[in-house]
């Protein structure tokens, strides 16, 4: 097939959003500048993505303003004085030129369609159109050729719009040490500077989403932090005992950007949900060891004796569900097919932060519960002493 650009994509992890993996980018005719200014301005976007040497492995554009078609204009006026719809011209050509359903009938028990369509050497040429004719209002039969004016053009087989502009979506997939942030700021870059006034971008698809949480990423890590250590500490009822689980929580990340760095994957959209996901999965195991810590404490045993007995206590357990869940989470590692892509990168990422919060962050929680238990106890004495004063001033007589 001459000029054909074959393509295979994976499909969107996420149904619905994007037709394809990778990163979709629109350009937009703000300005009605016309389906050749666009297919110009796309292009030259286009291009100097593809020239850039190891960036990506497929790009493509599926708009095109050279599509041959034939443009058919009808003489209106001329129609009205031969007593012509013009509504009727426009079915009559899509009866001969493409088919009319007309009924089904039943023969050999089976069912057959009726459409009416012209015969195929009745519709082969160009001037073929002129010789088809329409019924006017009194009945007679009008030849198509003296109310249309048949010429052939060039333009799109299909128009789109985007936010109410004509459109056109660049699709690209970036080699694998691209990630997808790292390639639509390339793409941005390469947009700015090429696409002429009145001609603009958009995202699309899991780009936009990508987008638009980018800004949010670090707030919602703070925000699910945040509402981890609140839940301890109603849970607790102190302020210090929730700091000893959620400072294990960073230790994780270790584990994550160790995981992502052998696998060569990017920090995108599924790494950041994995990044979430694990705040819960770490401090799970740091809660089991200071719940413990806190009922033998309060037996009367010492703050470090009670992390250390929590700790031998807990760790059996600890262990067994960790490897269990590290071994649950085999399959999206060494996942295949379609949506594959996003499997195995959550899979990493629970995966080697499942690793680090086991064998990193469990040693340190006895410490970390100990420290939080002496600052706990220094600012108790702080409070002895500040309330001792404002009793003893209280007792003095005027």
């Amino acid at each position: 097939i001459r000029n054909a650009q074959v393509a295979v994509l994976p499909p969107s992890p996420i149904p619905g959003l994007g037709n394809a993996f990778g990163f979709q980018m629109v350009i937009e005719d703000r300005a009605g500048a016309g389906l050749r200014e666009l297919q110009r301005s796309v292009q030259q976007v286009l291009g100097t993505a593809q020239n850039r040497t190891g960036f990506l492995r497929i790009g493509f554009t599926t708009f095109s303003a050279d599509s041959p078609q034939l443009y058919l204009d009808i003489d209106r006026t001329m129609a009205k004085s031969l007593g012509v719809n013009v509504n009727d011209v426009s079915q009559t050509l899509q009866t001969y030129l493409g088919s009319t359903y007309v009924n089904v009938f039943n023969k050999f028990n089976q069912s057959f369609q009726v459409r009416m369509q012209a015969e195929a050497d009745r519709r082969r040429q160009l001037e073929d159109i002129g010789k088809l004719s329409v019924a006017n209002q009194s009945g007679q039969m009008v030849p198509l050729g003296s109310l249309l004016d048949v010429r052939r053009v060039l333009g799109s087989e299909l128009i789109t719009r985007y936010n109410l502009y004509p459109a056109a979506t660049i699709t690209g997939v970036p080699m694998p040490r691209f990630s997808s942030g790292e390639a639509m700021s390339f793409m941005e870059q390469t947009a700015a500077n090429i696409l002429p006034q009145g001609m603009d971008y958009e995202w699309t698809g899991l780009s936009y989403q990508e987008q638009l949480i980018g800004s949010q990423a670090y707030f919602i890590f703070a925000l699910s932090i945040t509402l981890v250590f609140l839940v301890l500490a109603a849970q607790y009822e102190s302020w210090t005992d929730p700091a000893a689980v959620i400072l294990t929580v960073p230790m994780a990340l270790v584990g994550i950007v160790i995981a992502l760095a052998v696998r060569r994957f990017p920090n995108d959209l599924y790494t950041q949900i994995g990044l979430v996901l694990m705040i819960a999965l770490a401090a799970k195991n740091a809660i089991l060891i200071v719940e413990f810590a806190r009922e033998l404490k309060a037996e009367g045993m010492s703050a470090a004796d009670a992390a250390v007995e929590a700790t031998r206590r807990r760790f059996r357990p600890i262990l067994m569900t960790s490897i269990a869940f590290i071994l649950g989470v085999v399959p999206l590692l060494t996942a295949t097919g379609a949506g594959s892509a996003s499997q195995q990168s959550l899979g990493t990422v629970v995966f080697g932060g499942m690793i680090a919060s086991t064998l990193l962050a469990i040693p340190f929680v006895p410490v970390f519960y100990i420290m939080m238990q002496r600052v706990s106890a220094r600012l108790g004495n702080r409070a002895l002493l500040r309330k001792g004063k404002t009793v003893e001033a209280s007792a003095r007589p005027l």
